[in-house]
């Protein structure tokens, strides 16, 4: 609810180009709202901004007060700087709270299959995220994959085994596998890819200094 979201203060803003280096050196992080309204552009203080992206993400609810309104947004790109990591550019997207909207929510691999619990090898995800639909309030940041469902190897988890809350619709093919079991190469199998590579290069050796003394008999 609006009473739950982060909020915080902006100033609209009229430098812009290259102008707006000075700002960023005077603490200052240039920004843009678009969205359901005109886009205005904007500017925020760079430590207040870093704190609540650091918590909102791409998929909280932020309270934007400009100009003696309220603008209720979702941070859609976030650019920082390659090196230094500061933020120099953020696009924030104005949503309708009563319209449906897209996001990405992040797979969390929780719980642990029976075979990885017998040390067979490891519960791995095929996906990091999946594309999500719900309103506004709705949205989610990640969903748990509980690997523990997994009974054997042939048994992957898929999109439609994953929970989500009312409200919220993943876009994903639901037969599309998220998480799998692998199971360890054995230390057998290693040994004689070993011995294979070490007799083919035994060979390719051999060949070689045969080589050579056909050509010392022809000097």
């Amino acid at each position: 609810m609006s009473e739950d979201r982060l909020a915080i203060d902006a100033e609209s803003r009229t430098v812009v180009g290259k102008k707006v280096k000075q700002l960023r050196r005077n603490g200052l992080v240039p920004a843009v709202i678009y969205g359901i309204n005109d886009p205005i552009t904007i500017q925020m203080d760079n430590i207040l901004l870093r704190r609540v992206l650091r918590r909102a993400g791409t998929t909280n609810l932020i309270n934007i007060s400009v100009d003696g309104g309220i603008r209720t947004v979702l941070a859609r790109d976030i650019q920082q700087h390659l090196t230094r990591g500061d933020i120099i550019h953020v696009d924030f997207q104005e949503v309708d709270l009563k319209v449906k909207i897209t996001a990405e929510a992040s797979l969390v691999l929780v719980g642990r299959s029976k075979m990885m619990e017998d040390a067979l090898g490891s519960d791995v995800l095929s996906l990091t995220s999946v594309e999500i639909e719900a309103l506004p309030d709705d949205l989610i940041a990640e969903i748990e994959v509980d690997v523990s469902q997994m009974k054997s190897a042939d048994e992957p988890i898929y999109v439609s085994d994953l929970p989500v809350p009312a409200g919220v619709t993943i876009l994903a093919d639901p037969e599309t596998a998220v998480a799998r079991f692998e199971y360890a190469r054995l230390e057998e199998e290693e040994e004689e890819e070993e011995l294979e590579g070490f007799e083919t290069t035994a060979d390719s050796v051999e060949i070689i200094e045969k080589g050579k003394a056909e050509d010392e008999e022809e000097e």
